[in-house]
C-alpha cells in the first residue's frame, strides 16, 4: 500500500498551484464575494473539537447566512435535532469552514475563520422567523474566502434536473431508524408525519 506520509511526497506528485487560484483568497469580505455568499441559500458548516470534526448543513431564505461588514459574518442556528455537534466544537475550539452553493451557480464559496456562539437578546430578536428567536447566533471572523472552480459540480452534474433521483428509490429516514433500531422504531409513522411536522418547526 502507497501511503502519502510527508507534505514533500505530497508536493512531489502534484503541479504547483495556478498563481489564479492563490491571488483569489483574500482575508476579507469584497464587495463581489458578498454578492455571491448573499446568493446562496444553502451552505454546509464544518468544525473540529476535542470530540472529532462535524459537518452539517445550514439553509435559510434569502441567505443562509447574514454578512455584517467585511470580516465578520452571522449564521442563526435555527431549530434542528439537538444533537449540538457544531455548537459544542464552536465553544471548545472555535476553527470553522464554510462551503456556500447557489441554486444553478457552479462555483462555490468558501470562508475559513473562527466562530463564537452569541446570545444577545438584541441580536436573537434581529433573526427572529414567525415569532421563533434561534437559540444562539454563530458570528464568524473571516480569516480566508474565495470561490471554489466549478469542476466539482460540474463533474457531478449537481444541478441538472435529470439527474434528480425520485425519493421512493432510496431509503427514507423512517426506514434508516426502523433499521437502526432492530425494528424497534416505528418507522412507517414516522415518515408519515414527517413532512407536516417538520413543516411546523421549520423555525
Amino acid at each position: 500500500m502507497n501511503v502519502i506520509s510527508s507534505i514533500d511526497e505530497l508536493e512531489a506528485i502534484y503541479q504547483p498551484a495556478n498563481p489564479n487560484a492563490l491571488a483569489k483568497q483574500s482575508d476579507t469580505l469584497t464587495a463581489e464575494y458578498i454578492e455571491l455568499i448573499e446568493a446562496a441559500p444553502m451552505c454546509a458548516l464544518a468544525t473540529v473539537g476535542p470530540g472529532g470534526m462535524d459537518c452539517s448543513p445550514r439553509g435559510d431564505l434569502p441567505s443562509a447566512v447574514t454578512v455584517v461588514d467585511e470580516i465578520t459574518i452571522h449564521l442563526p442556528d435555527r431549530r434542528g435535532n439537538n444533537r449540538l455537534d457544531s455548537l459544542r466544537n464552536i465553544v471548545e475550539d472555535g476553527r470553522v469552514a464554510l462551503l456556500f452553493m447557489i441554486p444553478g451557480i457552479t462555483e462555490c464559496m468558501r470562508v475559513n475563520g473562527t466562530a463564537v456562539l452569541r446570545t444577545d437578546p438584541d441580536l436573537l430578536e434581529r433573526y427572529t422567523v414567525q415569532g421563533k428567536a434561534p437559540a444562539s447566533v454563530i458570528e464568524i471572523t473571516t480569516e480566508a474566502v474565495y470561490f471554489q472552480c466549478a469542476r466539482a459540480l460540474k463533474r457531478s452534474e449537481f444541478w441538472n434536473p435529470h439527474r434528480h433521483r425520485d425519493r421512493d428509490s432510496l431509503p427514507t429516514p423512517g426506514e434508516v431508524m426502523t433499521a437502526m433500531t432492530r425494528g424497534e422504531f416505528d418507522g412507517a409513522a414516522y415518515d408519515a408525519e414527517l413532512q407536516d411536522r417538520q413543516a411546523r418547526t421549520m423555525s
